[in-house]
């Protein structure tokens, strides 16, 4: 385990930290955990994905600020540190427009990598454990390299964040960055996007409608949920190791669930109706996706806490006030 004394200097005066895709889910969590433990937050944003409903609670906060702005251009501001968290996340989003969003992936990491070392701050970047593809080794490790589609339809979301790690430890090496990178497995929680074509959002969403739940191929496929309020504080744990820790980092439930599973717990704790049916498999959806998380636990002590039901009874709750 690191040594997680930090330097005194460094946080006895407030942070100002730029969060790209800062309305998006996740960035609009992290924003809301920085805005509470004392930093100033630069909210960047084109809202292509992102929300303003999303950040609205914090608009009036005079340590948050809010800019819309599309990192594949440069951006000149001056902060403290970065979390580069801009890019559509779901299947629906990033294949709406893939090469905007193999753009955003790589120029986006691009511009930012450059405006953490014109600064010389620490930046991390949100990758995902869609580096691993469709992968052959369960539970994925770190040291696996993965086994991808490059010219599938989901390359765009899956080659363009394999590219940005490759820029950030190139950036690391080249120029002696402060550089850190965590792969992202399924994650969950209040400000999904109703519509976003994700697992979770989708059975909730179907469930409280009383639709028929649609599962893809058999449903035995399997994914580890990771609730929101978890994966916030490990990204921020990496962000707080000292300069020599990189990653990448696995950050997620290393517990396992199966599609039929997942859809079973929904339509119980929704009290739905609903049936399950059964569509074809997408090309290259993998079919085991779960994070051996112990570099984590070593590294950051941390680990994912939240039972998956007592964070689909949260997320359900959010889901129901749209429904």
């Amino acid at each position: 385990m690191v040594d997680r004394q930090l330097d005194a200097n460094r946080y006895a005066l407030n942070r100002r930290v730029l969060v790209t895709g800062g309305a998006g889910f996740l960035g609009s969590h992290l924003c809301d955990r920085l805005i509470d433990r004392g930093d100033e937050v630069l909210c960047v944003d084109n809202f292509f994905t992102g929300s303003r409903t999303n950040i609205a609670h914090l608009l009036d906060n005079p340590r948050f600020e809010l800019m819309r702005h599309d990192i594949t251009f440069p951006l000149f501001v001056e902060v403290d540190e970065i979390y580069n968290l801009a890019c559509p996340a779901s299947p629906v989003r990033y294949q709406f427009d893939p090469v905007q969003t193999t753009k955003t992936s790589v120029v986006g990491a691009i511009n930012m990598l450059g405006l953490a070392k014109r600064l010389r701050i620490p930046i991390l970047q949100a990758s995902t454990s869609e580096v691993y593809g469709d992968p052959d080794v369960h539970p994925q490790t770190e040291s696996y390299w993965g086994n991808v589609n490059p010219i599938g339809p989901r390359s765009c979301y899956d080659e363009g964040k394999r590219c940005a790690e490759t820029l950030f430890f190139d950036y690391r090496r080249q120029h002696d960055m402060n550089v850190k990178v965590v792969r992202i497995f399924n994650t969950y929680g209040p400000r999904m996007h109703l519509n976003d074509g994700r697992v979770v959002s989708n059975f909730i969403l179907q469930a409280l409608r009383g639709e028929d739940i649609t599962v893809f191929g058999s449903g035995e496929q399997s994914r580890s949920f990771c609730y929101v309020d978890d994966l916030i504080d490990g990204m921020i744990r990496m962000m707080d190791t000292p300069r020599d820790v990189s990653g990448p980092v696995n950050i997620g439930n290393n517990g396992e669930f199966t599609m039929l599973e997942l859809a079973e717990a929904v339509i119980e704790l929704t009290s739905s109706t609903s049936k399950v049916t059964h569509l074809k498999l997408p090309q290259d959806d993998p079919r085991r996706r779960c994070p051996d998380t112990s570099y984590a636990a070593d590294l950051l002590d941390w680990k994912a806490s939240t039972p998956l039901r007592e964070g689909l009874i949260r997320t359900i709750a959010y889901f129901r006030e749209f429904v």
